[in-house]
């Protein structure tokens, strides 16, 4: 009678499973998903639980294995390039995806395709050379700053602005792709009649620290408005610098068009002391939250994001884009990766190209940077996905 009673007792806990919408149907084969943990990665993360939600767990006989790699990950590098290549030993895993793509990535992918040829290996954010990750992987994917140089400007100017204050510091401006993109962002200006500003602020890395970095946007926002004019439109390179900058164009005036970065995440929180605990992994909800605030405090129509994170989207659109791929639904395009990220990001628009290697002019078709279309809190999508980039701006250096 035991033995029938367990019987019984499984037979019942799969259909509460079905009822509650946790059952799967056993998949015919894997996707493996490689994310920071939420204190290093918390979007990415949220796009693996979102491909969970769809296609299931594979513990639960779904597609999705979903692996997170070390907070510490430089000092434990080969334990991470473990973790991913051990998702080799699953006979089902046909696709793995990495984001965002750590140093160390590039050595896991080439144990991957050493053991299992046939597993897809994609790349979200990498942070290693291009070259070097073009080198294994299928497909590497980042955001699309040199577009972005020209179209940041231009929805500056649509959104109001008659000058624009590009904020950075000497180490970023060492960095070839950032000084790449501020260049183009000044012909840019120069080529639309907007006037371009480029002024330094602390290093938040140097002796003055985080805390010295803000307290110089706040003192300086108002400042700079005053002697370049209410209709001012700011951008900064670093992540500690934008919630300073936004709080001070809510309070003084300006425009910020989106972060390096985009997403309603960055910055605004904090500056507008809004918790979203409740919505988190709720991109639509957040911004709708978020916007409530800005329209209150009389700064709609001044500032703007992606409204869905890029790391969340990329991890649950690589996911997609592998499944379909699989399938033999889809293949490695730009049309298809589009597809699939716009499945995730309801209302929004993406648009993408391929990496070119400026020293040689050579087009990789495995390397695609993408972006999503600009969204201004009290007014809506500016329609930059639909934006022709002239030529002359891809030769910038």
């Amino acid at each position: 009678m035991r033995k029938f009673r367990g019987l019984a007792v499984a037979v019942v806990a799969a259909f509460l499973l079905i009822g509650v919408g946790v059952a799967f149907a056993k998949a015919p084969f894997h996707i493996g998903i490689v994310t920071g943990t939420v204190s290093q990665g918390e979007d990415e993360l949220r796009g693996a639980e979102r491909l969970i939600e769809e296609y299931g767990d594979v513990a639960s006989g779904g597609m999705i294995q979903h692996i997170t790699y070390p907070d510490n990950f430089m000092q434990e590098m080969e334990t991470t390039i473990s973790q991913i290549a051990g998702l080799t030993d699953d006979p089902l895993m046909k696709a793995i995806i990495v984001n965002q793509s750590i140093p160390g990535t590039t050595e896991a992918f080439r144990r991957v395709k050493e053991r299992r040829p046939d597993i897809l290996c994609f790349a979200g954010e990498p942070h290693e050379d291009p070259g070097v990750i073009e080198s294994v992987a299928d497909l590497a994917i980042n955001v699309h700053n040199i577009y972005r140089g020209y179209l940041i400007p231009l929805a500056a100017k649509k959104m109001g602005a008659t000058d624009f204050v590009h904020i950075s510091f000497p180490r970023h401006m060492s960095y070839e792709l950032l000084s790449r993109r501020r260049n183009i962002m000044e012909a840019a200006c120069n080529d639309i009649g907007v006037k371009f500003h480029f002024e330094t602020a602390p290093d938040p890395v140097s002796d003055v620290g985080v805390a010295g970095a803000q307290q110089f946007i706040l003192e300086k926002v108002p400042a700079w408005l005053e002697k370049y004019g209410k209709d001012t439109a700011f951008f900064c390179t670093n992540d500690a610098h934008t919630e300073p900058l936004i709080r001070q164009v809510v309070a003084y005036g300006g425009y910020f068009v989106e972060a390096d970065l985009p997403s309603p995440l960055m910055g605004y929180p904090g500056a507008l002391g809004v918790d979203l605990s409740a919505e988190k992994g709720d991109f639509q909800a957040i911004t709708k939250k978020i916007e409530e605030v800005i329209v209150e405090k009389g700064a709609a129509g001044r500032l703007g994001t992606w409204v869905y994170s890029f790391g969340y989207t990329t991890t649950a659109g690589l996911g997609e884009l592998a499944k379909r791929i699989v399938e033999g639904n889809a293949t490695i395009s730009l049309s298809d990766l589009v597809a699939s990220f716009e499945k995730f990001t309801p209302g929004a628009s993406w648009n993408c190209g391929y990496y070119v290697d400026l020293n040689t002019g050579i087009e990789k078709k495995n390397h695609m940077l993408v972006y999503q279309d600009t969204y201004v809190f009290g007014k809506g999508y500016l329609e930059m996905t639909k934006v022709e980039i002239p030529e002359k701006y891809l030769t910038i250096k």
